[in-house]
């Protein structure tokens, strides 16, 4: 028994190392492995935007050059943009290679613009426990008061829900369910989707999912997914970035460092930082702005806000118009993003300290720097006037000498200074005093 003990333990730990290596190859970066025995992964996380429709562009290209067996693109969004997500949808139509759409970890959901790329994909899978449906249009744009245009509105349903039938129909899918996700917001979970017809199957993880999908014909092709390597295709750095960036908090700071650094470079001229820094936080706001839909009645009120703001720094109201910027300033932020629907609105918890810290900015920041401006020259030629000399030699209308704070200064007055007498500075003309006798009255 003894003898035989080391080697059963030898090749337990060979068989523990070999399953090991096997588990951590499972999901190898991209580079490592790819062509006709792999496949391509990518993953989809947050609001569908031009990064997302860029990403998944690129992977379909890639999958296709590199022959991968089928390209698994795994979502958990909330919706994105109508004009990003059928890109995303005409990527799929152009593929070479099956797409295949897992929804997924566990809780996961996709809802609005994720269920469309659900529906378009060769196979549409779920884990359990998540969810899909909800694809009601939001207007992009409206009337700048939070309410769109019904007429608009109703031509931007209808467009979805021929658009999302079609979809629906082309690949084989609940064309009824799909419709009524749109106009409905109709939502179901994974088992439920099945049972409809509006996916094809449920897998728990990649590997079940990878599994299942051997021998299923998917664009004409038959699956050999079972023994395939798992190749992922990470984000690019401008993919992230821009990502990360198209955000309506990113957005929304950016706004709040534009205010900071063009009004403090205004209140402090010479500063150059703080004018830089606002100048390019609103090239960038306008420029993500201009892919988000902003609402006018949001900017309008932050406006409002900014203004109070900087008239309570010179009227007396006692914080009255400053209390008034805030409300402001709180509605302007809430309604920023209305129009671009429920998942790119700003939360409350965000709002308030900026709002409090926008305050603070210019009363305090701002209104120092203001005070500052107003109290007389300390330094300088602006200091000059009012201080007092002695007249060198003597000072009349054809100008002379003055002694001032150690400095020899050519000065004119309009009475006559004798040599040795004080005088006072009435005004600087270039390099040139015009002073008076301290026994002389200045006006």
């Amino acid at each position: 028994m003894k003898a035989h003990l080391p080697a059963a333990t030898g090749a337990r730990g060979l068989a523990f190392i070999l399953a090991t290596a096997v588990a951590a190859s499972a999901v190898a970066p991209e580079g490592e492995s790819s062509g006709a025995h792999a496949v391509n992964l990518i993953r989809i996380d947050g609001a569908i935007g031009p990064a997302t429709a860029s990403y998944v562009e690129r992977a379909v290209r890639h999958a296709t050059e590199g022959g991968a067996r089928c390209l698994v693109v795994q979502i958990d969004t909330p919706g994105g943009l109508l004009d990003s997500t059928k890109e995303i949808v005409q990527s799929f139509y152009g593929s070479e290679v099956p797409v295949v759409v897992y929804v997924a970890p566990t809780g996961a959901h996709a809802t609005s613009a994720g269920c469309i790329i659900a529906l378009a994909a060769d196979v549409a899978a779920m884990a359990p426990h998540t969810s899909i449906g909800a694809a009601h249009p939001v207007e992009l744009g409206g009337t700048g008061e939070g309410k769109p245009d019904s007429i608009i509105t109703k031509k931007l349903e209808n467009f979805t829900v021929s658009y999302v039938e079609a979809i629906a129909a082309k690949r084989g899918r609940n064309v009824e369910w799909a419709a009524a996700a749109v106009r409905d917001s109709a939502s179901v979970t994974a088992e439920k989707a099945l049972d409809l017809k509006v996916i094809d199957l449920i897998a728990p993880d990649l590997p079940s999912l990878l599994s299942q999908l051997e021998g299923r014909e998917a664009g004409g092709v038959v699956l050999r997914t079972a023994s395939a390597r798992v190749v992922e295709i990470p984000r690019l750095a401008r993919e992230r970035v821009l990502q990360a960036l198209w955000r309506p908090e990113v957005i929304f700071v950016l706004m709040l460092i534009a205010i900071y650094g063009i009004i403090g470079e205004l209140s402090n001229p010479g500063a150059i930082l703080p004018g830089v820094a606002g100048a390019i936080a609103l090239i960038l706001a306008f420029y993500l702005a201009s892919i988000l839909p902003v609402s006018t009645a949001g900017l309008s009120l932050l406006a409002l806000a900014v203004l109070l703001f900087v008239v309570d720094l010179f009227a007396p109201t006692h914080g009255v118009l400053t209390v008034g910027g805030i409300v402001s300033f709180v509605l302007g932020a809430l309604l920023l993003f209305v129009d671009a629907g429920p998942a790119f609105r700003l939360p409350l918890t965000m709002v308030l300290p900026a709002a409090v810290v926008t305050a603070l900015f210019f009363v305090f920041v701002l209104g120092a720097g203001l005070h500052a401006q107003r109290l007389p020259a300390r330094v300088g030629r602006e200091a000059l006037p009012g201080t007092t000399g002695e007249a060198l030699t003597r000072v009349g209308p054809d100008s002379g000498w003055v002694l001032l704070d150690g400095e020899t200064w050519h000065a004119r007055s309009g009475d006559t200074v004798e040599r040795g007498q004080e005088v006072i500075v009435v005004a600087v003309e270039g390099l040139l005093l015009r002073v008076k006798p301290v026994t002389t009255e200045v006006p």
